[in-house]
């Protein structure tokens, strides 16, 4: 059975695929540089997988059958070149037991075992032990003898280009694909180390136009920038040499990256690769609350009177951005208002003619709508939601504020994550904090329970959803930081007054945005360790989607997956889309959850739902209501 599967214009080397809009499949290759000597072969295994690679890569050669006999017998007859590199190479073998060896440590690593054979027997020896692709060496990018030996043995073949032309390029091309070969170039300057001005990594694109399939790069410079630049042109491959020790006896030790340089270069591809995003524009969450403070709207100069016809006097941009965008002042000019507006007061899209959006239908099952208690009645005119979820910060906690009664509504609630200037966080390294947090959770509860009484269909518990905490502004917490968080989170939670209280705790977003900047959640992530805590600790869970998505897109886990693994626990679910790794809250259908799998599952829980769309609540709701809509087509 092969074990390239192509799909598209990627294809799968042992369990990993790849494919232009995938990430890039970064080979650490160790060549020669163990020295012949195994334990610093392992060592080097080690340090791809501390980096991240993909896969570690050796070579392997039958010298007999390598070289001409001459080569052996009278080596002083040749060049000092061949003298010096042969001489090296007969150090630095490996024998077939070593090779076992270490393909075996690698696995038991976790990491793809890859291997260069520079002749047929040592292509024969490395399929006995399942190399899931063979790397083909520059050096025999124009060897039809071994390119026809390995395409017949049907596995991927990854072939650098160094030293050809394209003419020798484009033949070789031609050759693999009469055979039906599967194969990636990379684009390859072979010299030790490369020097900046012969790279040409312009070639990367070219070589994709040359034959449409993977592409990507394997360098020999001294750089990582050069090698990170790669990645936005198109390589899905990229190969770099590793060593302990720059200044070794070898000839690929000077071209090498020591352990921490490598270890940055995956870094930096992954950063590049995520910061390449999709080319499909959206407003991030951190810009949306800076688009409120920052941006402006369009507002009354003056007292204007219903009915009266808008002259550009009477209309400014001011901020906070609550209203009619500036870009649209000279669309409201000539019109005729059609309410009193005092000085301030903002312009709204009905003010250009334009209907609200009408409510309806909604979903069959267990829905709800997200308000704050100042939009309490606009949002709930003429309708009764089976759920109304309060948004509250800590301001309302403060205030007194009339309710109506829902005698046919469930009510959920949503507390602060934050009380004054300080973020809530139960888990908390600070015992002061820790406990503030906890004073502050108790005091939005005992609200919570006067409440209840105005919702007749309010369960004995009120589902109460609150967000843990844990989060870092500099960098993700240690693992020892991260243990003693979520102990600190089961103690905080020991101390709330639970009565009458159903807490359930959200799953969080990887970089969430808190006081106009970007942090770093540690806890209550990963869908394992959401549902290790709830089961050992029996609490509930509300599943909010577009956070689970943000995680799944930063650690390349199935979202589906993810709820499977937290639906036993959820009591409540929050809706929205995600893009990227922090673009949260989006519209229904602009980011990548797959809603339609998704939904299905959500379905079968029975659990109730809320659309939670950043600014949903703009407009009379029109964010919360499209939706509903949207959701009813996705088959919710």
């Amino acid at each position: 059975m092969r074990s390239l599967v192509k799909k598209e214009s990627g294809f799968r080397i042992g369990q990993r695929e790849i494919t232009d809009a995938g990430p890039v499949f970064v080979i650490a290759e160790v060549g020669l540089n163990h020295n012949g000597d195994m334990q610093v072969a392992k060592k080097l295994v080690d340090v791809a997988v501390a980096a991240g690679a993909d896969a570690v890569k050796f070579q392997m050669r039958h010298l007999d059958s390598l070289y001409v006999e001459s080569a052996h017998t009278n080596i002083h007859g040749e060049d000092i070149g061949t003298q010096y590199l042969l001489s090296l190479i007969k150090k630095s073998e490996l024998t077939q037991d070593q090779f076992i060896e270490i393909a075996q440590y690698a696995k038991q690593k976790g990491i793809l075992f890859l291997c260069t054979p520079w002749d047929k027997q040592s292509a024969d020896f490395l399929e006995k032990l399942h190399v899931p692709a063979f790397k083909v060496a520059s050096a025999d990018l124009i060897n039809f003898e071994l390119l026809e030996h390995l395409a017949k043995k049907q596995k991927p073949l990854i072939i650098s280009t160094g030293m050809s032309t394209m003419d020798e390029i484009k033949k070789t091309v031609q050759f693999l694909k009469k055979h039906q070969a599967e194969f990636a170039l990379l684009h390859c300057n072979s010299t030790y180390p490369a020097p900046i001005k012969n790279l040409n990594l312009n070639m990367i694109p070219e070589l994709k136009k040359l034959y449409g399939g993977i592409v990507g790069y394997s360098g020999h410079e001294l750089e990582l920038a050069t090698t990170v630049a790669t990645v936005p042109l198109g390589a899905r491959i990229i190969e770099r040499h590793i060593t302990l020790d720059r200044s070794l006896e070898g000839p690929d030790h000077a071209a090498s990256l020591e352990p921490d340089d490598f270890a940055t270069l995956v870094r930096d591809i992954r950063r590049t690769e995520e910061a390449l995003g999709t080319g499909k524009k959206f407003i991030t969450s951190g810009e949306y609350i800076n688009r409120k403070n920052l941006g402006k709207s369009l507002v009354a100069e003056r007292v204007i009177r219903k009915g009266e016809t808008i002259t550009q006097d009477m209309v400014t941009a001011k901020s906070p951005a609550k209203g009619l965008s500036p870009q649209l002042f000279f669309d409201l000019i000539g019109r005729r208002t059609t309410q009193d507006m005092k000085k301030d007061d903002y312009f709204t899209e009905e003010d250009l003619g334009k209907k609200p959006i009408k409510r309806g239908p909604f979903p069959k099952g267990i829905w709800g709508i997200i308000v704050r208690p100042h939009d309490l009645r606009e949002l709930t005119a003429g309708i009764t939601p089976p759920i109304i979820e309060f948004h509250f910060s800590t301001r309302d906690l403060g205030h007194e504020f009339a309710i109506p009664e829902f005698p046919n509504t469930e009510l959920v609630v949503h507390l602060p994550e934050m009380y004054g200037t300080e973020l809530l966080d139960l888990c908390a390294l600070d015992k002061k904090s820790r406990e503030e947090s906890i004073r502050q959770v108790d005091a939005g509860l005992n609200l919570v329970r006067k409440l209840r009484t105005h919702f007749g269909k309010t369960p004995a518990r009120v589902k109460t959803v609150v967000h843990v905490g844990g989060m870092t502004f500099r960098d993700f917490a240690t693992m020892a930081e991260r243990k003693t968080m979520y102990e600190n989170l089961a103690n905080s939670l020991k101390k709330l007054d639970l009565t009458g209280i159903d807490i359930l705790l959200e799953n969080l977003p990887p970089y969430p945005w808190y006081k106009g900047g970007q942090w770093f959640s540690n806890t209550f992530m990963d869908a394992d360790e959401i549902a290790k805590f709830a089961e050992k600790y029996d609490y509930h869970v509300c599943y909010d989607s577009s956070h689970a998505q943000l995680y799944c897109n930063y650690t390349r886990k199935d979202p589906v997956e993810f709820f499977k693994k937290v639906e036993p626990h959820v009591r409540h679910i929050h809706l929205s889309d995600a893009a990227g790794t922090d673009g949260e809250g989006l519209q229904i259908g602009d980011g990548n959850t797959p809603f339609k799998a998704l939904l299905l599952l959500v379905k079968k829980t029975g659990v109730g739902f809320t659309p939670e769309i950043w600014m949903g609540h703009q407009n009379k709701g029109e964010g919360f209501w499209r939706a509903l809509k949207k959701l009813i087509k996705f088959g919710l």
